[in-house]
C-alpha cells in the first residue's frame, strides 16, 4: 500500500469525540490524581487533628482522676496498716516515751525557794508559796461558812521528799516505775515541788481522802463549782493528755503570771512532743 492510499482510507475514516471513548480509556489522571489528594490531605487532618484533641481532653481528665485515686489508695493502705500495727489507736493520746523535760507523762519543775514559802496547815508544815497560800486561807474561810471542811493534806514537797514517796512506797506495793507513774510523779518531775499545788481532802469524809471516791464528796463538788474563784484548778482530769490517773483531790494554783506561765508554758511545750509521739497513732482522715 502506498502513501496516497493509506492517507484516502485514514481521512474517510469516522470522527470520534472524547464522548465515544469508553469511559475507562479516557485519560483523566490528572484530574483523578488531584481530586484523590485532596481528599486524603483533608481526611489525613481531620484524623490527626481529632487524635490530638482526644489526646488532650484524656490527658486532662487523666491528671484529674489519678492523684485522687492515688491518695484514696494510700489513705486506705494507712488505714489498714495502722489498724493492724496499733489496735490500741482510737484510745486517748498520752506521753509513751519520755522527753528532754518529760517522763512517763510528768514535766519537769524547779522546786520553790524556800524564802518563798509560808505555812498553811499543821503548825506550817505543809506550806505553799504566798499567793497561793493566801487565797487558799480565802477559800478554806469562804467553803467553812457554807458548811464545807476542806482540809490541805499536801502542799511543797522538795525534790528528796518526792523521792521517798516515789520509790519508796513503789516498792513497798510492788509497783514499777511506770506503775507508780501513773499515780505519783518521780522526783523532779512533781507539781508540789513548785509551791502551788496541793492535795485535799474533806474533812467529814476522811475515807476518801486521796482515792477516786473523793469526788462523790461535798468538798469535791464545792471545789468544782468554786476554786476557780480562787485561782485553782484540777490538775489531773479524766483522759489527760498526760496519762496521769484521775485525781480528784489534786489541785494547783493558776491566779497570777508566774504559777500561769509556770503550767501553761510547760504545759505547751509538751503537748507539742506529745503531738510528735503519738503522730504514727493518728490515721488519715
Amino acid at each position: 500500500m502506498n502513501n496516497a492510499e493509506f492517507l484516502r482510507k485514514l481521512k474517510n475514516l469516522p470522527v470520534m469525540s472524547s464522548y465515544d471513548i469508553p469511559e475507562a480509556l479516557r485519560d483523566n489522571s490528572d484530574v483523578s490524581t488531584s481530586k484523590v489528594n485532596v481528599r486524603q490531605i483533608t481526611l489525613l487532618i481531620s484524623s490527626m487533628t481529632g487524635f490530638i484533641i482526644l489526646a488532650i481532653i484524656s490527658g486532662f481528665l487523666f491528671s484529674l482522676t489519678t492523684p485522687k485515686t492515688a491518695i484514696y489508695s494510700q489513705s486506705i493502705s494507712h488505714r489498714q496498716e495502722s489498724t493492724r500495727t496499733n489496735p490500741d489507736q482510737n484510745k486517748p493520746l498520752s506521753f509513751q516515751k519520755n522527753s528532754a523535760d518529760s517522763i512517763l507523762g510528768h514535766f519537769a519543775y524547779r522546786e520553790a525557794p524556800m524564802s518563798e514559802l509560808v505555812g498553811i496547815y499543821q503548825n506550817g508544815q505543809i506550806k505553799m508559796r504566798q499567793a497561793a497560800a493566801k487565797k487558799l486561807q480565802e477559800m478554806l474561810i469562804d467553803a467553812k461558812t457554807q458548811g464545807v471542811n476542806l482540809v490541805p493534806i499536801s502542799g511543797f514537797r522538795t525534790i528528796a521528799q518526792q523521792e521517798a514517796l516515789f520509790f519508796g512506797i513503789g516498792a513497798q506495793r510492788n509497783q514499777t516505775p511506770a506503775q507508780r507513774a501513773a499515780v505519783s510523779a518521780p522526783p523532779k518531775y512533781s507539781e508540789h515541788h513548785t509551791g502551788y499545788a496541793l492535795d485535799i481532802g474533806d474533812g467529814s469524809a476522811p475515807a476518801s481522802n486521796l482515792t477516786a471516791n473523793f469526788e462523790k464528796t461535798t468538798a469535791f463538788r464545792w471545789l468544782e463549782n468554786n476554786a476557780a474563784r480562787y485561782g485553782f484548778e484540777l490538775s489531773f482530769p479524766r483522759n489527760n493528755l498526760q496519762g496521769v490517773n484521775y485525781e480528784p483531790w489534786h489541785w494547783r494554783f493558776v491566779g497570777n503570771p508566774h504559777s500561769f506561765e509556770t503550767f501553761y508554758k510547760r504545759q505547751k511545750q509538751n503537748v507539742q512532743t506529745l503531738l510528735k509521739e503519738n503522730f504514727s497513732k493518728i490515721s488519715l482522715s
